[in-house]
């Protein structure tokens, strides 16, 4: 009987044990769940966030899409407005710079009219006053010419005489008469000068070197050309060495 009584009391501790475990055991499956359907709630939550993160992405990426379409549009249309304001500019300067000068033309063209009407002239007097002094000064400047040529054929003529009669003569050369050394051959110990007969050199005309304001050397004239003539150095006259782009100037100089 005993032992009977044991068995029970050890099957009831048994079912009280198991009731107990069971109880745990739900206990635990109840908040494992509640756990789940926790962490799936924030998972839905959190996938919801992201699709909205990725849907304000994509319109932040169009919005700066568009925005820099609208800089380089506004980039292009500034550089547009800049050429054109450049250019609008330089015509703003031409027409005044043709103001300037059409202003100037018109003060002129008042003035010639002014004087003109002082004048008293009619305009076929003042044609023919302009015919006459054009063909005046024509005339004149021809008349110069020929004395020119006259003078130095007469300087010419007096150095052949001079030297046809045996007298003690001196060439005089023209006080402004100015020259450079063009050429030096120093074998024949002569020298090219850049002056000639149409610049009134003569034949035997003395001529100074210098350089940098001191004398060189003194050159006698023996052969004269147009525009350039040819000089022998003077012996015991020569102070250096004679080199192309010497000075010349009249040793005897006209008064």
């Amino acid at each position: 009987m005993l032992i009977r009584i044991s068995l029970i009391v050890a099957i009831v501790a048994a079912l009280l044990a198991g009731a107990l475990n069971i109880v745990e055991i739900r206990d635990k499956i109840d908040t494992l769940i509640s756990e789940r359907n926790d962490f799936h709630t924030q998972l839905t939550q959190t996938q919801g966030e992201l699709a909205s993160t990725k849907r304000d992405l994509a319109k932040t990426k169009d919005d700066l899409t568009q925005t820099q379409g609208q800089l380089a549009d506004t980039q292009t249309q500034l550089t547009n407005a800049m050429v054109t304001a450049a250019t609008q500019q330089k015509r703003a300067n031409d027409l005044s710079d043709k103001l300037a000068k059409t202003s100037q033309e018109r003060d002129d063209a008042q003035n010639q009219l002014a004087a003109f009407k002082a004048t008293g002239l009619t305009p076929d007097q003042v044609g023919s006053l302009n015919k006459t002094l054009n063909f005046t000064k024509n005339e004149l400047a021809a008349v110069q010419e020929e004395n020119g040529v006259l003078q130095r054929t007469v300087n010419r003529l007096s150095t052949q005489l001079a030297e046809l009669i045996g007298t003690n003569y001196v060439v005089t050369l023209r006080a402004d008469l100015k020259g450079k050394i063009i050429a030096v051959d120093p074998k024949w110990n002569f020298v090219v000068l850049n002056i000639g007969g149409d610049q009134g050199v003569l034949n035997d005309g003395e001529m100074l070197v210098s350089r940098d304001g001191k004398l060189v050397a003194k050159v006698i004239v023996r052969s004269v050309q147009k525009d350039r003539s040819i000089a022998n150095i003077v012996p015991g006259w020569q102070l250096g060495d004679v080199i192309e782009g010497d000075e010349v100037t009249p040793a005897h100089p006209a008064s």
